[in-house]
């Protein structure tokens, strides 16, 4: 008589691919499906010409969304005017995007919905993300969507036009990578810090080539705007997605996001999200642990996220490392920043402030600005703006009048969109220029020909702006409401 051996345990990575494979390709490639395809305005347009050039419509248009976000200038229109794009080719970029999705009856958050704004904050925001999904688009930070269960990944223009066509993907598996995390994270600390502290240590490649799955107790305590910070900027150590299992925090937040689940819809996804998780004894290729009470504020330093250092570090030595790229690479950031070897990034001047992005450009990213701020103005010299994530964010911190508060503190209070994060709508930095951002990459020229970028949490941004330099917030006293 035979037995039945038991299943061969799996981790959350390979369920949710598994669940979705419509077929196996080869060793390495399945045909995965999609359960919500986002888009914006800057990578889609090639994906429609060439779907239109072989005559091929869109079969599954209501599970494709698209939104105006990157080109679309943030600045606040006249009393009774409408908000429009100035500049000739990312106009033509939305009203193409605006067309596309009016032939092929797709949603669309267009230049003027009052819920328009940045794809990784909207989507979750209006419950369109779910435990379990498959999310796609055709921008990096995708991987977002891993604070509440779901598979999320960026793709290429190509990619965006099969989807388009099929609603499913030709994808590449993944390794699997687990980074654990426990302990509490101290007062004046934050996600951020945490995926600051991670990338550093592991190094912007260090996870090149696998899905991050996130766990231990200090993920537990993390709200969900926290996590998707955390699973936002993963992508920033090479990840091709991050992942965290949906717990009671993360299920609350959907179903409060998700009228259509009720009644029995609402049994079965509960049984269902409950099973997404790895299962005991299932294998990682790649495991690291950190301890969330050595987590301090962290600064970047360089032109790379990995270029990070504590608030009281230093910034380091060239010659002091292995003589190859690591070292050619810290000459060149040192070069580029104007920083010396061995100083103290405390202190450091800042001319700018830059607090949004896909990254931080939450309500509660937004608070914790407020607390920074509340009884303070922004030191003489700076100019700092705030751009909320979405329409919806925008008129919450207004209702709670954060806005009003940092208005009155002498920050800009601007429209929704991506901005300053990627430099492609308007808002720029001039050469030379220092910036402390909540944004995600420091790359050279990232947000202006010539610009500085210091990544950072929003206190820790806030604190800068009051101040006029990279400060420690601990150092700062709170003005509580």
């Amino acid at each position: 008589m035979s037995t039945l051996s038991p299943p061969t345990p799996q981790t959350l990575y390979q369920k949710l691919v598994a669940s979705h494979t419509v077929a196996t390709l080869d060793a390495q490639n399945v045909l995965l499906f999609c359960d919500l395809h986002l888009m914006n305005e800057y990578t889609s347009p090639q994906a429609f010409a060439g779907l239109h050039e072989q005559g091929r419509g869109v079969p599954m248009p209501g599970q494709n969304v698209a939104v105006v976000s990157h080109v679309i200038p943030t600045d606040t229109p006249q009393p009774g005017k409408l908000r429009t794009i100035p500049d000739a080719a990312p106009a033509l970029q939305a009203s193409n995007l605006r067309r596309n999705c009016e032939r092929h009856h797709i949603p669309l958050f267009d230049t003027n919905d009052a819920l328009q704004g940045i794809e990784h904050v909207i989507a979750p925001e209006h419950g369109m993300i779910r435990p379990g999904m498959v999310v796609i688009c055709g921008d990096s930070h995708t991987t977002t969507y891993g604070a509440l269960g779901a598979l999320g990944f960026g793709i290429g223009t190509s990619e965006v036009e099969h989807v388009l066509a099929t609603q499913t993907l030709v994808y590449r598996l993944a390794q699997d990578m687990r980074i654990r995390i426990d302990g509490t994270l101290p007062p004046g600390t934050t996600a951020k810090d945490v995926i600051l502290m991670v990338i550093g240590q592991i190094s912007a490649q260090g996870a090149r080539g696998h899905v991050v799955e996130f766990c231990g107790s200090a993920i537990d305590a993390l709200s969900v705007e926290a996590r998707f910070t955390l699973c936002n900027m993963t992508v920033e150590a090479g990840a091709r997605g991050a992942l965290i299992a949906p717990d009671s925090v993360a299920i609350a937040y959907v179903l409060a996001r998700a009228p259509d689940i009720t009644g029995t819809v609402e049994t079965a996804a509960l049984a269902h999200w409950a099973t997404l998780h790895s299962d005991p004894g299932a294998t990682f290729d790649v495991e690291h642990h950190f301890n969330a009470s050595d987590v301090a504020p962290h600064v970047t330093w360089g032109t790379s996220p990995d270029q990070v250092i504590p608030i009281n570090g230093h910034i380091p030595h060239p010659e002091a490392q292995t003589e190859g790229p690591v070292r050619r690479s810290t000459e060149q950031a040192l070069r580029y920043t104007g920083l010396a070897a061995g100083a103290a990034i405390a202190g450091t001047p800042v001319q700018h402030v830059f607090i949004g992005s896909c990254t931080n450009a939450r309500i509660e990213d937004l608070r914790a600005v407020a607390d920074v701020v509340r009884g303070r103005r922004v030191a003489s010299g700076v100019r700092a703006m705030v751009v909320p994530g979405s329409g919806a964010v925008k008129a919450q911190a207004e209702a709670e009048g954060i806005a009003q508060l940092l208005l009155d503190a002498g920050f800009e209070w601007r429209q929704p969109g991506c901005s300053m994060c990627l430099a492609m709508n308007g808002d720029l930095l001039a050469p030379g220029v220092r910036c402390a951002s909540t944004t995600n990459r420091n790359f050279e020229g990232r947000q202006g020909r010539g610009a500085i970028t210091h990544l950072m949490s929003p206190a820790m941004a806030a604190a800068a702006a009051v101040t006029g330099a990279i400060t420690d917030v601990r150092t700062l006293e709170f003005h509580h409401a």
